[in-house]
């Protein structure tokens, strides 16, 4: 199998999987237990916090959450007044924002422009004095665009907002600039384990809790914390911290190849300067997506968003920056990074080529 998902999930780094062994085989204490074999569990859980937290900015606290999900609902339905976002944002705030809509909360989703990035004049209409909050991502999920969320950021603060970050697949392969309010982070986005994530909450900003039943984090988190499932993101954070220029110089050399690699036969989603370099998203006139993941199902990667994979509708990212249906349809998503090889993405790219160019002649 050659894995071309990272945009879905990444491998589990050895380091964070070595860090998560013991507390899955012999220190299963909770670590909100007040007993010796508790405290150690929760030290670990600190020593993880603070490893994570090192790549987020200071004057802030890292609760732990069970995903980025979780994180992002927690963030949107713990805050107060209208909300503004943008119409590429994962469906985790897009369905968020909508359900807060649906009980009386005024919402608008400012569009974007073909290349993906934000239109700016729309945020400067839509960002207003009232506004609570403004929630935009670091880096999409589907397309790899960079937003520039310092200039939102700014907006929003000039408005008296919250400025909500979604970092989840910036986090430790992008810097994440300073002015956010609110920033998520996910594990299994950086080669940690699933199940685990985090909200980052400036000092002084307060949210309702989302969950009710003991308060265990610092902002008000209620749950019992898996000091595994901590421990390996935190381990993965400080490998990504540590692997930091490496990573990105790598993911940018796979890339570039790629983009040559494909031909003139390939169209770029996105735009090609702001972007993450991890990610390849591509389109090829008459492409049949599904046969193509069918001819090749021993090479990984996707049709779009793995959130929404599923159903068969078009990628709302794709549709909103301006491609119909057909080419939405004949897109497909190419994510890669630490682990993999530039051989094994180059016979990859020549298979699915071979199998787009073959889905031609059958025609």
């Amino acid at each position: 199998m050659i894995y071309l998902d990272y945009q879905a999930t990444t491998p589990l780094a050895p380091e964070a999987l070595a860090a998560m062994l013991p507390w899955l085989e012999s220190q299963y204490a909770n670590p909100h237990s007040a007993h010796a074999a508790g405290r150690a569990a929760r030290a670990a859980v600190e020593v993880a916090r603070e490893q994570i937290a090192d790549l987020l900015p200071g004057g802030g606290t890292f609760s732990f959450t069970g995903g980025a999900t979780e994180a992002l609902n927690w963030a949107i339905k713990g805050s107060t007044g209208p909300i503004v976002t943008f119409a590429t944002e994962h469906a985790a705030v897009l369905d968020t924002v909508e359900a807060e809509a649906r009980k009386g909360r005024q919402a608008i989703v400012v569009p974007v422009g073909a290349d993906g990035l934000p239109d700016m004049a729309a945020a400067r209409e839509a960002i207003v004095p009232g506004t609570g909050l403004v929630a935009a991502m670091l880096v999409n999920n589907e397309i790899g665009v960079i937003h520039p969320v310092e200039e939102i950021a700014r907006l929003a603060h000039v408005a008296g907002a919250l400025f909500l970050c979604d970092a989840v697949q910036g986090y430790g392969r992008e810097l994440i600039p300073d002015g956010c309010d609110l920033i998520a982070v996910s594990a299994h986005k950086i080669h940690g384990p699933k199940g685990v994530g985090g909200l980052w909450i400036r000092d002084g900003v307060t949210l309702e809790p989302l969950l009710h039943g003991g308060g265990q984090e610092p902002a008000g988190r209620s749950g019992t914390l898996s000091p595994a499932l901590c421990a390996g993101f935190g381990a993965a954070a400080l490998l990504a911290k540590q692997r930091f220029g490496a990573d990105h110089a790598h993911a940018e050399q796979l890339f570039r190849a790629a983009l040559e690699h494909m031909g003139a036969d390939w169209t770029l989603n996105g735009s090609l300067g702001e972007r993450y370099h991890g990610n390849l998203n591509l389109r090829r006139a008459g492409l049949d997506v599904a046969r193509l993941m069918s001819d090749l199902r021993d090479i990984a990667f996707s049709a779009g968003s793995a959130c929404a994979s599923g159903s068969g509708r078009p990628s709302h990212v794709l549709r909103a920056i301006g491609l119909s249906d057909a080419e939405a349809k004949s897109s497909i998503r190419i994510g890669f990074g630490r682990y993999t090889t530039e051989e094994e993405l180059m016979t990859a790219l020549d298979r699915i080529t071979a199998a787009a160019r073959g889905q031609k002649v059958a025609a």
